[in-house]
């Protein structure tokens, strides 16, 4: 925990950005530099160092996976000065590929999530992109800078190779303890909770709990979207200690082989088959998933979410009382 919370201490208010996630506001002047990343082992990658206007909002995805459908659409937005942390937001999606012009979606109310030692937070809503192809998202915010709105585009997938909202969770055979022995060969957690790891996905969805899938590297947690999702699993967990199954799957084959290097690293056969490196730009970017007690994902989280954000989705499949 300790080397976690250094890395994102010790980086700016947020640290330099994932091409794949910075998003250049319309109209807006951006000077690129490159810089070499907050973490252990993230290449030189592309940073906003200075606009028109210094007040200017620039937004950073955090869904960079959208697809045909209602889901979970998740951004960060900051100045060169501050993270914005207003309460909420107010997000219109408008389709760019109609035959007719632009054609906006509702307006939906987008709320603010403050992340783990308040150094970063996302604004979160569930948005519903009923077409694929390209799509401007128009958001309002409250921003004690000035500037007040801004606008990014998004390209909406008719269907992502990872497993959508509504359909059966794989019966895939993640690693325990039991079938692996040292805990420090399954993950790469500084201090692992042992909890975690005593199920496999198929396990999991054969018992008659819902369940909680996070798939992270803890000790690789490099993008400004990323956080310490697998100890927000296991706060949510201590919340919900017999509701759920909970488990976590490393991204990494060979955690104890790796050593601070990650030109060492292989990704864990299990990753690829829930499609997470089919993502162009996937680097080792967490996913979490909420399976309900028929083993059909009801819920998905792509980058850091609060134990706020998973407790909600979990409370929808456990049973009503």
């Amino acid at each position: 925990m300790k080397n976690i919370i250094e890395r994102i201490l010790t980086c700016a208010i947020l640290p330099p950005l994932a091409k794949s996630r910075l998003v250049i506001p319309a109209l807006a002047t951006v000077v690129l530099v490159v810089v070499v990343a907050c973490g252990p082992s993230a290449a030189p990658t592309a940073i906003p160092q200075a606009t028109a206007d210094p007040t200017a909002i620039t937004p950073i995805l955090a869904t960079t996976v959208l697809e045909v459908g209602e889901q979970r659409l998740a951004f960060l937005l900051t100045t060169s000065k501050v993270l914005i942390k207003a309460p909420t937001a107010l997000v219109t999606p408008v389709f760019l590929d109609g035959a007719y012009g632009t054609v906006p979606g509702p307006t939906m109310e987008a709320v603010f999530n403050l992340w783990p030692y308040g150094v970063r937070g996302s604004y979160s809503s569930y948005t519903n992109f009923d077409q694929a192809g390209r799509w401007r998202v128009d958001v309002q915010v409250d921003n004690p800078e000035g500037v007040d709105e801004v606008q990014f585009e998004v390209e909406v997938m008719e269907k992502s190779p990872i497993p959508a909202l509504g359909s059966r969770a794989l019966f895939s055979i993640s690693k325990t303890l039991a079938g692996h022995g040292a805990i420090e060969e399954i993950t790469t957690d500084y201090s692992p909770d042992p909890e975690l790891y005593q199920l496999t996905i198929k396990e999991a969805v054969e018992n008659p709990l819902p369940s909680v899938v996070v798939f992270a590297s803890p000790a690789f947690c490099t993008s400004p979207t990323c956080g310490p999702q697998v100890d927000t699993v296991t706060e949510l967990k201590e919340k919900h200690p017999r509701a759920a199954n909970y488990i976590h799957v490393e991204i990494y084959d060979n955690p104890a082989e790796i050593q601070g290097d990650l030109d060492r690293a292989e990704i864990f056969g299990v990753v690829n088959d829930w499609g997470l490196t089919a993502n162009e730009d996937y680097f080792n970017e967490s996913w979490t998933f909420i399976i309900d007690a028929e083993g059909m994902i009801d819920d998905r989280f792509e980058g850091f979410a609060t134990v706020d954000e998973l407790e909600t989705a979990l409370l929808k499949v456990l049973p009503k009382t």
